[in-house]
């Protein structure tokens, strides 16, 4: 995995918390560290045991917060904010 062996392993680990986080759309991964989809999703196949990379896929598919155009942008801000 060439995308894994660029990233220093602080980046690694900030990449797996972020995927694993439900607010963090895919979109903000790839601004931050240049990381498609398919190469987090390789990055977690790899870095994960077999079972939780099938548990966070499960999780994260079809999940619309995980895909910004699918999401609204403001609905975590405070109304006074909006």
């Amino acid at each position: 995995m060439s995308a894994n062996q660029q990233l220093p392993i602080e980046d690694v680990d900030r990449v797996i918390e972020m995927a694993w986080e439900d607010r963090t759309p895919f979109e903000a991964i790839e601004m931050q560290f240049g990381l498609k989809e398919k190469d987090v999703i390789a990055l977690m196949r790899f870095e994960l045991k077999a079972s939780s990379f099938r548990m966070w896929r499960r999780r994260v598919s079809g999940r619309r917060t995980k895909h910004q155009a699918t999401s609204k942008a403001d609905r975590f801000r405070a109304p006074c904010h909006r």
